[in-house]
């Protein structure tokens, strides 16, 4: 079973990591205990849109783009388990969505 929660903490410590920032840092920047921080990242615990928030802007990185990533890996994750070698992004559907809206 693929879980949210730990696709969502594995793109959150991905973007720390590849920022070279600390638990701490962030933590202190996005006013959330470390712990909670750790925690979040090993998908152990489910944040709240809040606290997603709070972390996203500490990375600076907007909530839409881990969002994105997290939905782009769960499609990656879902098509292996089917046996499916192409599928769609996140990109293409959100060009749908636009080109409705037009």
């Amino acid at each position: 079973m693929i879980l949210v929660r730990r696709l969502l903490g594995d793109v959150l410590r991905q973007q720390r990591q590849q920022q070279g920032r600390t638990l701490r840092d962030v933590s202190a920047e996005a006013r959330v205990s470390m712990g909670y921080i750790s925690e979040i990242e090993r998908g152990q615990k489910e944040a709240s849109s809040e606290c997603l928030a709070a972390i996203c802007s500490a990375l600076d990185v907007p909530l839409s783009i881990v969002l994105a990533e997290v939905s782009n890996e769960m499609a990656r994750e879902e098509a292996a388990v089917a046996g499916i070698s192409t599928l769609p992004t996140v990109g293409a559907a959100a060009a749908d969505v636009t080109n409705v809206a037009a």
